[in-house]
């Protein structure tokens, strides 16, 4: 049996360190800085957001939020020296191109972004494809307006298809880039149990790849809505403006009324009621807009 030594040192007592942050570390003096300087960036980037809001709740509130809300959102246009009327044929007007242009847009999007991120990710054309997407997103949006003018309107006249076909045009890059990052984000084993299982390669993508990735795609789907609600460039050169409703969807000779041109026409006009009426249009265009950035950031939130 072996002695013990009782002469030797004892061990050092174990000391719990202080992990609590002190104010004057030079870390936490940094860090303080640099989120104080991050407040300060984006308090005066929401400054011109928060002031435009309060403008038009203060010119278009009275109107959209008072007793004649009514005749507002659904009477037609006034004429000259008319008072009262509306903006009900703008509503309309905005709300059926906007849905011409994702019906056309949205799936033209996913099949793409399909292709770029499975089926030809490393391909020539995927590359070139991908790029000509990038620069797409920064495309002025009057081109496009020029773009359907010159393939449309000069044969068929203006027309809510026309002025779709437009915005489609603007909406198709912010789909695809959209679409092939939350295609791309679905994990790999996911994909590799679904060929293990025996799925084809269009089983994969149907029952795997896209109700997976859904939420993303949906996400850019609603920011692309969100961004053509708002365009007026290219309407002026492929839907015009109407003071009446819309009837019919006839592709030939049907110009079609839109918030955006209507607060370009009346803002211009020396009648009060006109003016009133661009204000209150305006508020209405930034409550849709609100509503479908709202629903992206909604459904692009992820599960707990």
């Amino acid at each position: 049996m072996t002695d013990i030594d009782l002469t030797a040192p004892a061990a050092p007592a174990f000391v719990r360190p202080n992990l609590q942050r002190q104010a004057w570390e030079g870390r936490a003096i940094k860090n303080n800085i640099l989120t104080g300087i991050t407040w300060i960036i984006a308090i005066l980037a929401a400054i011109p957001l928060i002031s435009v809001i309060i403008m038009l709740l203060m010119q278009g509130g009275s109107r959209l939020f008072g007793s004649d809300i009514v005749e507002v959102l659904t009477a037609l246009p006034p004429a000259g020296f008319e008072m009262g009327g509306g903006i009900g044929p703008a509503i309309v007007g905005t709300l059926v191109m906007v849905a011409i242009a994702t019906v056309i847009s949205v799936p033209f999007g996913i099949m793409a972004a399909i292709y770029l991120a499975i089926l030809g990710r490393t391909s020539q054309l995927a590359t070139y494809s991908r790029f000509l997407a990038k620069v797409l997103t920064g495309f002025p949006s009057i081109l496009a307006g020029v773009f359907v003018y010159a393939v449309l309107v000069i044969n068929f006249g203006y027309s809510p298809w026309a002025g779709g076909l437009a915005l489609a045009v603007l909406m198709l890059p912010t789909v695809v880039l959209a679409a092939e990052e939350a295609i791309a984000q679905v994990p790999q084993r996911m994909k590799d149990a679904a060929f293990g299982m025996g799925c084809t390669r269009t089983q994969v993508i149907w029952k795997v790849v896209l109700p997976t990735g859904l939420p993303g795609i949906l996400t850019g789907v609603m920011l692309a809505i969100a961004g053509a609600a708002g365009e007026s460039a290219p309407l002026l050169f492929t839907a015009l403006f109407s003071n009446y409703f819309l009837e019919s969807l006839a592709p030939v000779n049907n110009p079609t009324a839109s918030l955006s041109i209507l607060i370009y026409n009346f803002s211009g006009m020396p009648f009060e009621n006109q003016i009133e009426l661009a204000w209150t249009a305006s508020l209405v265009l930034v409550l849709i807009v609100l509503v479908f950035n709202i629903l992206a950031r909604l459904v692009g939130q992820p599960k707990a």
